[in-house]
C-alpha cells in the first residue's frame, strides 16, 4: 500500500521527542484526518508548553501556544473570535486534569464547539516523570517511587466517568499501541472535527500514549504497558456520541 504524505506534516524538521514516544504518530494521524475531511487549511492547533509543543514544527498549521493548563480555554476562546476555523486543543493528562482541570470542565459545561484532544501518557512528561492525575494505582514515578496509592496520593482521575454524564456531543478514548488502533484514533478525530463542522458542541478524545523515558521501558516494551495495563485501567471506546455524526 503507498502512503501519501500530507502537505501539512513537515519531514524537514528534526524530530524533537524521545524514540517511542507517541506524539509523531499522534500529529500524522491528525493530518490524515484533516486531509480525508479535505479541511487542512482550517485547522487552528492550540498547544501546551510540554512535550506536545513539538507538534507545532512536525504540523503545518496555524499553531498557537497557550498557557500551561490552559490550551483548551484558548481554544474555546479563538473558536469564538474565528468560528469558521477548526479548532484542536492539544495538552497532555498533565495539564488536562491537574492545573487544566477547571478548564477542561468549564469548556465541557459550556459546550464548546472545539476539539479537545488530550495525550495521555500517565505521567508528567517533559519536566521528569512526576506522578500525573492519570498515573495509575500501583505505578512507579520520580514522585511515587513506591507505587501510587490511594491513601496517599488519591484515586486515579478517568474523564471518561468525570465527562461521561456531560451534554456534550463526543467522548471517546483511543491508543496508538496498534495499527488498528492508530485507525481508530484517526477515525474518531475525524468524527469529532465533523461534529465541530456541524456545531454540534464540545467533542474530547483522550488518547493513551507512550513515555518510554519515563516509563524507563523500551519502545516496543512501552507498547505492551499500554495493551496490558494502561488500557485495562482505562478502558477505550466512545462513551459519549450525541447529534447528527453519528
Amino acid at each position: 500500500m503507498n502512503y501519501k504524505v500530507s502537505k501539512h506534516i513537515d519531514l524537514n524538521q528534526q524530530a524533537s521527542w524521545c524514540p517511542g514516544c507517541g506524539h509523531g504518530i499522534i500529529c500524522r494521524i491528525i493530518t490524515d484526518a484533516a486531509d480525508k475531511l479535505g479541511v487542512g487549511d482550517r485547522i487552528v492547533t492550540v498547544d501546551d508548553v510540554a512535550c506536545g509543543q513539538f507538534g507545532q514544527y512536525a504540523m503545518d498549521y496555524n499553531s498557537i501556544m497557550g498557557a500551561h493548563g490552559r490550551v483548551i480555554a484558548t481554544a474555546a476562546g479563538v473558536k469564538r473570535a474565528r468560528p469558521d476555523a477548526l479548532l484542536i486543543a492539544r495538552p497532555g493528562d498533565g495539564s488536562a486534569y491537574s492545573i487544566g482541570i477547571e478548564s477542561t470542565i468549564s469548556c465541557a459545561t459550556r459546550n464548546e464547539n472545539i476539539l479537545a484532544l488530550v495525550i495521555n501518557n500517565s505521567v508528567f512528561g517533559m519536566t521528569g516523570g512526576q506522578m500525573s492525575p492519570t498515573s495509575l494505582m500501583g505505578m512507579k514515578t520520580s514522585t511515587s517511587p513506591f507505587g501510587r496509592t490511594a491513601e496517599r496520593n488519591g484515586s486515579m482521575v478517568d474523564i471518561a466517568k468525570l465527562l461521561g454524564q456531560a451534554d456534550i456531543a463526543y467522548l471517546a478514548r483511543c491508543s496508538v499501541d496498534s495499527v488498528p488502533n492508530i485507525m481508530k484514533t484517526q477515525k474518531a478525530i475525524e468524527k469529532a472535527l465533523t461534529k465541530q463542522m456541524n456545531g454540534e458542541g464540545f467533542t474530547f478524545i483522550e488518547v493513551l500514549s507512550t513515555c518510554p523515558t519515563n516509563w524507563k521501558l523500551s519502545p516496543e516494551k512501552s507498547m505492551e504497558f499500554i495493551r496490558t495495563t494502561q488500557s485495562k485501567a482505562l478502558p477505550l471506546g466512545e462513551f459519549v456520541d450525541k447529534g447528527g455524526n453519528k
